[in-house]
């Protein structure tokens, strides 16, 4: 019997990403990624997932992290894309269609998670770029997803305004930096998780020590998560 090939797609604020990995997690098709429309919404995603896919074949199955709260296939929200516009909408049926295969989506940091955490105990996947995203895994399962990025740290600032791409563009590099280690100090009180993964684009941009249980991870470990998403019940 030959060995299950799979799309992965990573649908970012920036950019989207995919590649053909096996099930084990190795690549067999190069990575490969386009700029993200600005403001996407439904109809403009799907045309850059198609362009951004046509060359890719061979693949079996079919896994998407898209940046929202996604159920069931079918977006919540998309507060780094154009959120009124992606309710209700569902990407995993639309992209079914689209690339003729089966598919699964989840949130972003949720795919990134099951691609890069060691599987024990507590462990947290933090995704630093357009926003702020988190995925909680406890023994190496996926737990419900939680859209901490949408939490008050401030009276009038979330995670995503207190650390995201925007606030790193205003404030620069270092008083960012001393925003990343509040949010962390936050993280270790709150959760006292046995392990930290740091991810994203941004997450190169932290120079401060970190403790041994936190690791700066890429994307491209990250896209790892794909396959696994298919043994996700």
């Amino acid at each position: 019997m030959t060995e299950e090939k799979f799309l992965c797609i990573d649908i970012g604020g920036s950019h989207v990403k995919a590649a053909v990995l096996d099930a084990s997690g190795k690549i067999l098709q190069p990575y490969s990624k386009i700029d993200t429309p600005e403001k996407a919404k439904p109809e403009e995603m799907m045309q850059t997932i198609k362009q951004l896919t046509a060359s890719f074949s061979g693949f079996d199955k079919i896994a998407v992290g898209f940046p929202g709260y996604v159920k069931n296939g079918v977006v919540q929200t998309a507060p780094n894309l154009n959120s009124k516009a992606w309710s209700g909408f569902n990407l995993q049926s639309n992209i079914n269609e689209a690339l003729k295969k089966p598919c699964k989506v989840a949130n972003d940091a949720d795919l990134q998670g099951l691609g890069i955490v060691k599987g024990i105990g507590f462990e947290i996947m933090v995704t630093l770029g357009t926003g702020f995203g988190t995925a909680f895994l406890f023994n190496g399962v996926l737990l419900p997803h939680i859209e901490l990025a949408h939490h008050p740290i401030t009276k009038k600032m979330t995670y995503d305004d207190y650390i995201g791409e925007k606030a790193l563009e205003k404030l620069g590099k270092k008083k960012w930096n001393n925003r990343m280690g509040k949010v962390i100090i936050i993280l270790k009180t709150v959760f006292n998780y046995d392990h930290l993964f740091l991810g994203g684009g941004n997450a190169e941009k932290i120079c401060f020590p970190l403790d041994e249980n936190i690791t700066k991870v890429t994307n491209l470990d990250g896209i790892k998560g794909g396959p696994k998403l298919w043994l996700v019940d």
